[in-house]
């Protein structure tokens, strides 16, 4: 695909303006291009985890130059794409250009909020790049030497997190103080004495075969130099800041409403994540209700299992009883993948299409491990070198349940999580951006739809494995409580811990973490229910119509057809599918 320049001027958006009048599916196609070729140059690191190594040598620019210039870019993509009618593209192109048109303007409303001041995460960011080779292909010389290239580079990328961390402290956009601790504890992992102790030599330790000898020794000579050199001076450098400056300066609180205009910043948040006009205080009130009817069903299951004692008793118990758990990583591990193993094959029950590329389980990684979640789930490399992967968290086996085994890996595995991503990038005649756009109230949605299909693969038949499957259900309800709760209501991370645990039975160490999930990523938990809610609605609506008709496999396969959408969209979508059954 040919590289077009990064910025257009304005005698090129003119020009693209005209062809689009003249032909406005060429020029809506060249759109789709420039637009794709683009994200790719702005993404470096994603676009290496594609398999594109164009840009394997570079990190994401994140100087206020660069981030200004590229809001300047998309409102100009936006512009380019406002001049074509697309009442004059083909019904493909339609759902095409109204997907670009909602990405673009959201992407364009967001930036005014000034979420870039914040460029931590506690779940992932400059504190452990290292982990990002777990998504990388590194398999020849070159591969390796692009990687120490872009090593040799990131104490500049480190340097534009410290300008950016400025700048919000000087307009007070500044993460939570008890997020950021975490941080200051993860970036003690980098400050080692010598190299080959580094996280980032990981990666030199064991190299391929397919490299010589002598390659070998000379990739682990270079790669002990750029990280002594560069790597570790850098994390040196930012520690001390962090510690000195940035952690001083973080906030108490933790909602995002204590931030300057953080009230609507949360709403916008809310439409995005869920794709919906629904307000905070609607979403808040769903959630209550939800984790009342979800409730009663797990009061019935408690009756089933003759427990005696309420269910605050009842969730005390599963959290502290030793049959419930593993004691030790391995056993945990092997758990896991029978799970998998048996879920695979009764697949075609339920689905008439499943996807090419397979997915592998893999622990998370150490360095990672205490400070996020149950499991999580990476899609495949776009060229095929990398299947996908299901993420399973070894760290303190005697907290994590045997009873949500099933439900887990039924979510992020099959026919959760993987079915639907991978999938979507094998659809065929389809603009790039189509295969990799996440919509998340579509794709947790169908995560969490996915769940209650775990009944019909022939799971949860143990009341303990159900009941775990109504935890995962209730978790997602308590989400839409606890997220408006902090970020819209101003509840405490205490009062939100305090929730959850009266709800679900997740355990303690759990809970704390996807609190402070929700605290660091605000809006995102919201999408999983609604979206879910959204698939049920459709699926009852095409049984109730369709009658004898009604076929779970083509149902599903339509559902899946167009990749992630949001939910008005699918909507129409399946309500076209119904009605061209009947």
């Amino acid at each position: 695909m040919h590289r077009l320049p990064l910025f257009l001027g304005a005698a090129i958006l003119v020009a693209a303006a005209a062809v689009a009048r003249a032909d406005p599916g060429t020029g809506f196609e060249a759109l789709l291009n420039d637009n794709w070729e683009w994200r790719l140059a702005a993404n470096p690191l994603f676009a290496s985890t594609l398999g594109d190594e164009r840009y394997n040598r570079s990190w994401r620019d994140l100087s206020p130059d660069a981030i200004e210039r590229r809001h300047v870019e998309t409102r100009g993509f936006l512009r380019r794409l406002l001049a074509i009618d697309p009442q004059a593209l083909s019904p493909e192109d339609q759902l095409n250009y109204e997907l670009l048109r909602r990405d673009l303007t959201a992407d364009i409303e967001r930036f005014q909020f000034g979420g870039h001041l914040v460029p931590f995460n506690h779940r992932g960011g400059v504190q452990n790049l290292e982990s990002r080779t777990d998504l990388l292909r590194l398999e020849t010389l070159a591969d390796y030497e692009d990687w120490l290239a872009r090593l040799g580079k990131l104490d500049t990328l480190l340097e534009q997190h410290i300008e950016l961390g400025e700048a919000g402290i000087a307009k007070g956009i500044v993460a939570p103080r008890v997020l950021m601790q975490r941080i200051a504890l993860q970036l003690e992992a980098q400050l080692v004495d010598d190299a080959r102790e580094s996280p980032y030599f990981r990666a030199f330790a064991e190299l391929p075969a397919t490299i010589d000898e002598a390659d070998q020794a000379a990739l682990r000579e270079q790669a002990a130099q750029t990280i002594g050199r560069v790597v570790l001076p850098a994390y040196r450098r930012f520690a001390d800041w962090f510690a000195e400056t940035y952690l001083p300066a973080s906030r108490e609180s933790v909602g995002l409403s204590a931030l300057p205009n953080g009230g609507s910043w949360y709403e916008f948040l809310a439409r995005e994540f869920t794709t919906t006009r629904m307000t905070p205080d609607e979403i808040h009130r769903l959630g209550l209700d939800e984790v009342r009817r979800i409730r009663e069903e797990m009061l019935a299951i408690i009756d089933e299992v003759g427990f005696e004692g309420d269910f605050a008793a009842f969730l005390e118990y599963l959290r502290t009883d030793p049959r419930f758990y593993f004691d030790n990583p391995d056993d945990l591990y092997e758990a896991y993948l029978a799970t998998s193993k048996r879920i695979d094959p009764e697949l075609v029950r339920l689905f008439g299409k499943l996807p090419r590329m397979p997915y592998g389980v893999k622990p998370i990684p150490d360095t990672i491990a205490p400070d996020t979640t149950t499991a999580y789930y990476t899609r495949p490399a776009a060229d095929g070198s990398r299947a996908g992967i299901y993420w399973v968290n070894l760290y303190r086996p005697e907290v994590r349940p045997r009873y949500e085994i099933e439900v887990l890996t039924v979510h992020e595995a099959m026919p959760g999580h993987h079915l639907q991503l991978a999938l979507q990038q094998e659809l065929g005649d389809m603009p790039p951006f189509r295969r990799y756009l996440g919509f998340t109230a579509f794709v947790e949605g169908w995560g969490l739809y996915s769940e209650s299909l775990g009944f019909e693969l022939g799971l949860y038949e143990d009341p303990y494995s159900h009941f775990g499957a109504l935890t995962y259900e209730m978790w997602r309800a308590v989400r839409l409580v606890v997220d408006t709760g902090l970020h819209y209501k101003g509840w405490t991370r205490e009062q939100a811990i305090g929730f959850f645990r009266d709800n679900a039975a997740k355990t303690e160490h759990d809970i704390v973490n996807e609190i402070d999930r929700y605290i660091g990523n605000p809006g995102q938990a919201l999408a999983y229910k609604i979206g879910q809610i959204r698939i049920l609605e459709l699926r009852r609506t095409a049984e109730r119509r369709l009658g004898e008709r009604f076929d779970i496999r083509a149902f599903h396969d339509e559902l899946l057809g167009a990749g992630a959408v949001p939910l008005d969209l699918l909507e129409s979508r399946m309500n076209a599918w119904i009605t061209a059954q009947l």
